[in-house]
């Protein structure tokens, strides 16, 4: 089970992976950050598609081919904006996991990779945003096959170690 999570440093629009996880915005037309490079990535006909898909809720998960990525598919979800002191964000950010991984295991997507979701221009804390991914993502392949690989890809030294300590620290606890 272990093995199936990995935290890499890595520029997810070239990873090589069935899916990879494009942290939107609810309009799903492209944005800054992770969302405009695998917008760019993808190429136009990305757009196009997302278009056809009428947006996103915070929390909820969208499938589109991946066009010009390495990568067959992309999975749009809405991470929650922060607001220190709302309890409901919490929920949303797992919801944006553990939504993103159903439909990996709807279409039998073997290899995933996310992105640090909502800590990027929506302020969403690191460490906590990477305590509520690890454990999402590990809980669900606990009782589910697909899909057979995650990755954590970071963008920055400084987000890859968080990842890699708290994952750590979370196989250590189980």
């Amino acid at each position: 089970m272990h093995d199936r999570i990995q935290v890499i440093f890595a520029d997810i629009t070239i990873l090589e992976v069935d899916a990879i996880v494009n942290a939107a915005n609810s309009s799903l037309l492209g944005g800054g950050g992770v969302d405009g490079a695998i917008h760019q990535a993808a190429g136009k006909e990305l757009l196009a598609e997302c278009k056809l898909l009428n947006g996103c809720e915070v929390g909820q998960a969208k499938l589109t081919k991946g066009y010009h990525l390495p990568a067959k598919y992309v999975i749009h979800t809405v991470g929650p904006i922060y607001e220190k002191g709302n309890a409901k964000q919490k929920d949303y950010l797992a919801k944006c996991y553990l939504n993103s991984l159903k439909l990996a295991k709807e279409y039998n997507i073997e290899s995933i990779a996310f992105p640090a979701i909502s800590t990027g221009v929506y302020k969403y804390p690191i460490i906590e945003a990477t305590r509520i991914a690890i454990k999402t993502v590990f809980d669900f392949l606990l009782i589910n096959e697909f899909p057979k690989k995650v990755f954590f890809s970071c963008f920055s030294q400084e987000d890859y170690q968080i990842y890699k300590d708290l994952l750590e620290k979370i196989r250590k606890d189980n």
